[in-house]
């Protein structure tokens, strides 16, 4: 990253944008002040933010962690169990021979790597299916299941387990204890593969999925807008002008995606150095190698560039923390290629619309803007982020589905009744928008059925796609 001088810019912030357009400084949190009081340079840290949120983001995405610590605990589990057999304090009923354990255990490894293979050959089909009828995005979702990972970790944790004991065993010594909790784990094990297949099974359905997607993007939604909004009570005064001096820009070096950054620390870092920071992107936005991130306007002297961009996370691709608008765009890609001529499955479209209308009644319901300033203590501004409203939204949810589902009637009516159930739940702001979508999709019905009968059916809203006779009033 770097950061270069520029001449001196006024700075005009805009009032934020909602569904009553009113603007809003919200106050950051009382710890913000505490970076003003301090009387010396902070100690660096080894690692900054945005590397330690990629490595969280590789931690949770990986499939190999959890079941690594799963073979170091069997190993581990298996020390404790051989010095508790030294006791000798076990029933008679837990005694073994050498040859029974040492038969046991061995089948017990066997099985355990035959289990982790056919999990392997699971989550294979699971990918061929993902990319080839759902989406690709979803995947970046379901790698972090933690069932399949507790899954995992069990099965080798068995392995190295058993495996362990098998070196204990003398035709004098054998691991009883040891022995039985092989075979409980097991037990546990099987009941864990059970469980994983009943959950796969029925929740690698499209609309599973949606509603799985559905909900994260929503849960996401809902607790980030409550953080910032909730940090301070609202006002209506816009957010005046910083004083004058130097407008610096912060840059991307490497480039890439910004999957998130830390708002809290940025706001301390801008107080600290007497100062406000652009954030000019949004969260899923890509920079290019070079491009500007964030603007500093003000501060003597202006914050570090790399203390900046250690608070901005770059990566590949998209994630969900901080990005609900990653969730229906997974949504939107599953209802997209149920409609493709190689797929040509309408009525998963419509399940799928079935979750896009309760994201867009969450969003609608939320009071979205467009700009969000966060204030120091004193109610200074020091931090300015720019966000996604209504109309974001709504057209990420019904554009591409409008242009290649007109020519399914399931998918005109459905998106009708969708757009007319948001115009009677919604508060009057968002309003104007769902009424331009109206007249987008009637237009390209229009378009794509001349025939006046045929025109008729498909303007008519039905939640169910074809579910309902045609009402009398429909236009």
């Amino acid at each position: 990253m770097g950061l270069t001088a520029a001449p001196p810019v006024p700075f005009h912030p805009v009032p934020f944008r909602s569904a009553h357009r009113r603007p809003e400084v919200t106050r950051a949190p009382q710890t913000y002040a505490g970076a003003r009081r301090a009387t010396g340079p902070p100690l660096r840290p080894l690692m900054s933010w945005a590397s330690r949120f990629r490595l969280l983001q590789y931690t949770k995405a990986s499939l190999w962690i959890v079941p690594l610590i799963g073979l170091a605990l069997g190993v581990l589990l298996a020390e404790w169990a051989v010095s508790v057999d030294a006791t000798e304090w076990l029933p008679a009923g837990w005694r073994y021979s050498a040859s029974t354990a040492s038969g046991v255990l061995t089948a017990i490894v066997g099985a355990m790597i035959a289990l982790l293979g056919f999990v392997v050959t699971i989550g294979v089909l699971v990918v061929q299916q993902a990319t080839g009828t759902l989406s690709p995005r979803y995947m970046r979702l379901w790698y972090r299941d933690r069932l399949q990972k507790a899954v995992l970790a069990t099965f080798t944790g068995t392995f190295s387990f058993s495996f362990a004991l098998l070196r204990s065993i003398e035709s004098d010594s054998v691991p009883d204890l040891g022995v039985t909790m092989a075979g409980s784990a097991v037990s546990v094990s099987l009941l864990l593969l059970l469980v994983y297949l009943n959950r796969f099974t029925h929740n690698l359905r499209p609309v599973a999925i949606a509603g799985l997607v559905g909900r994260m993007g929503e849960a996401v939604l809902v607790r980030g807008e409550a953080a910032v909004l909730g940090a301070a009570p609202r006002s209506a005064d816009p957010v005046p002008p910083p004083a004058g001096g130097p407008v610096a820009f912060v840059r991307s070096e490497r480039g890439g995606v910004i999957q998130a950054f830390h708002p809290e620390r940025l706001t301390t870092l801008a107080a600290r150095h007497d100062c406000l920071l652009v954030v000019t992107r949004l969260v899923g936005d890509y920079v290019p190698p070079g491009g500007v991130v964030v603007e500093v306007h003000g501060g003597h002297p202006p914050p570090e560039a790399r203390r900046v961009t250690g608070l901005i996370a770059f990566g590949s691709e998209r994630t969900i923390e901080q990005d609900p608008a990653f969730a229906l765009r997974v949504l939107v890609d599953i209802a997209v290629r149920a409609l493709s001529p190689a797929v040509n499955d309408p009525t998963t479209a419509v399940q799928v619309l079935n979750q896009i209308e309760a994201f867009l009644h969450t969003v609608g319901r939320t009071g979205l803007r467009n700009r969000y300033v966060l204030a120091d203590r004193s109610g200074t501004p020091r931090l300015v982020v720019q966000g996604r409203d209504w109309e974001d939204y709504l057209q990420l949810a019904v554009t591409e589905i409008r242009e290649y589902g007109t020519s399914s009637v399931q998918i005109c009516r459905r998106l009708r009744a969708l757009l007319e159930g948001l115009l009677t739940a919604l508060p009057p702001g968002p309003l104007p928008a769902v009424r331009t979508e109206l007249t987008l999709l009637r237009e390209a019905v229009e378009r794509e059925y001349p025939d006046p009968a045929r025109r008729t059916r498909a303007r008519t809203p039905d939640p169910q796609g074809i579910g309902a006779r045609p009402r009398p009033g429909a236009d």
